[in-house]
Parts: structure tokens; C-alpha cells; sequence
């Protein structure tokens, strides 16, 4: 009995020690976003030619039932034009010019569907979904998913509100679903969510893992999630210094504006393997 029980620590410890020695994805957040008109085509494509594991996009329904990429609920910041993203169709929204405001050279960029970003995705690379809408986008999402010649694991369906991923988790449990949650401090230092709160959360939402803003997260609470059986993600992170601590707590992706400069400076000097969640 004690033979296997050593057996069985020596197992549990060297898979702790494989998965904090993987590297995390890299991934582009709205592509290579510091770069590029965000949530755009350049943006994609650059981000796949720095190396990045991943894209990050933004999703919102369209008035006429189409999926497009924009973060805000409003195409003023993209375009300096004003039209609300569920009130307009999709022919109206791609009549904006959504690059010229980042540069001559992206003069003529237009809003993308859904079915273009899964487009640009190599074989082999993910792309993370953000959900910016409630429940409503899921049946066309769904559609949309089985439409493309994406793989389910290349897949990873995130967003902030937990119903939404239950809801899709319900409709489609095939797809890998990752809950949003920012941590924030008061002034007496009491966090909230709560930890406990948040795990609770992340129970009954369904999802297989948690990604937070790297503010006020340490390797214990990287340690507790993935102890709990749980991804653990994080964003936006962009510089080396943080990343690099990160990569060392078992952290399995890190969303930066700047994919290129991340996934260099955490090439080990010695090859390990990539995560692949």
C-alpha cells in the first residue's frame, strides 16, 4: 500500500511538473491590436504572421441576424462614424471605414464577419470567441461554428456573463467555454468577486476554465483553480517582465496586444512543449 501511494505521489507530482513547465498560448487580443486597427482582417493577419498560438475577437449580432466582429456596442471609436451595432444591418456597418483612423495605410478596412475571421485561422491555431452580446447571438454562433472549416478544438467560447456560457454549454457542449471575470480591490483591500464567490460562479456556469485581468492575481490562486480541475487564463498582458511570471504559475494562455514581442521573449533556451488548451 505504501509502494503505491508513493507511486501515485511521484504521478501527481510530475504532472504538476509537466504543466507548469508548458508554455502558454499566445494570444493576439483583437489581433495584433497595437499595431492594427483592432478586430480587424490586418489585425488577424498580422498576429498570425508574429507566431501567435491564437486570436482574440469580439462578436455582436447584427439587425438583419449576422455575426460581425466590433468590441463596442457603437461603431464611433472604430470608425468616427456612430451606428449602433444590433440597429444596423450588415450592409451598413460594412460600409464603414474602420482603419483610416489608425493609419493611411489601413485606409478602406471594413468590418469583418464572422465567417471572414474564421477564415484567416491556420490548421493548428485557435481562436478565442468573445461573446458581446446576451443570449440571443447563440443559435446563429452555433450556425456560424459548423459553417466554418474550424475543428471544435480550435475553438474557445469566452465572455463575462456566466448564463451565456451555460446557455451554449447546454446547446453545444462540445465547445470549450472560458468565463471572463475582473478582480477588483476597495480601499480596505476586500476583493470582489470573492474567491469562493467566483468558483461558485464558475460551477455552475459549466465552463471549463477561468480567465482574469492580471491585476491582483498571484501563483497560489493559479494553483487553486487548475488543483479545482479548471483552465486558467489570463489578459492583457504586455509586458515581458509579467508574462514571464506567468509562464512560471502555470498560466495556460496569455492574451497580449503584442503577440509578436510576448511569444519571443518566452522562447525558452530549452524547447518545451506548447500548452494545448
Amino acid at each position: 500500500m505504501k509502494a503505491l501511494t508513493l507511486i501515485f505521489s511521484s504521478i501527481l507530482a510530475l504532472t504538476a511538473l509537466h504543466l507548469a513547465a508548458a508554455e502558454p498560448l499566445i494570444v493576439a487580443h483583437r489581433g495584433s491590436s497595437a499595431q492594427t486597427p483592432e478586430n480587424t482582417i490586418p489585425a488577424f493577419q498580422l498576429a498570425w504572421k508574429q507566431g501567435a498560438d491564437a486570436i482574440e475577437a469580439d462578436f455582436r449580432l447584427t439587425k438583419d441576424g449576422h455575426i460581425v466582429c466590433i468590441h463596442d456596442k457603437d461603431t464611433k471609436y472604430a470608425s468616427g462614424k456612430k451606428l449602433i451595432v444590433k440597429k444596423s444591418t450588415l450592409a451598413q456597418l460594412q460600409q464603414l471605414d474602420v482603419g483610416r483612423l489608425r493609419g493611411t495605410q489601413f485606409t478602406g478596412t471594413r468590418i469583418p464577419t464572422i465567417a471572414q475571421v474564421f477564415a484567416t485561422v491556420p490548421k493548428g491555431k485557435k481562436i478565442y470567441i468573445e461573446i458581446k452580446t446576451g443570449r440571443v447571438i447563440i443559435p446563429q454562433l452555433i450556425k456560424d461554428i459548423k459553417s466554418s472549416q474550424l475543428t471544435n478544438d480550435q475553438i474557445v467560447i469566452i465572455c463575462f456573463n456566466p448564463q451565456v456560457l451555460l446557455d451554449l454549454k447546454t446547446l453545444a457542449p462540445q465547445f470549450k467555454t472560458i468565463w471572463l471575470v475582473s478582480f477588483k480591490k476597495d480601499r480596505n483591500g476586500k476583493m470582489s468577486p470573492r474567491i469562493d464567490v467566483a468558483i461558485k460562479t464558475l460551477r455552475a456556469s459549466k465552463a471549463d476554465g477561468i480567465s482574469t485581468s492580471k491585476n491582483f492575481i498571484g501563483q497560489n490562486f493559479i494553483k487553486h483553480v487548475r488543483s479545482l480541475g479548471f483552465e486558467y487564463h489570463v489578459w492583457t498582458i504586455n509586458d515581458i517582465a509579467t508574462a514571464k511570471k506567468h509562464s512560471q504559475w502555470g498560466t495556460q494562455s496569455i492574451t497580449t496586444d503584442l503577440p509578436g514581442d510576448i511569444s519571443k521573449a518566452l522562447v525558452p533556451d530549452v524547447p518545451r512543449e506548447k500548452n494545448t488548451n
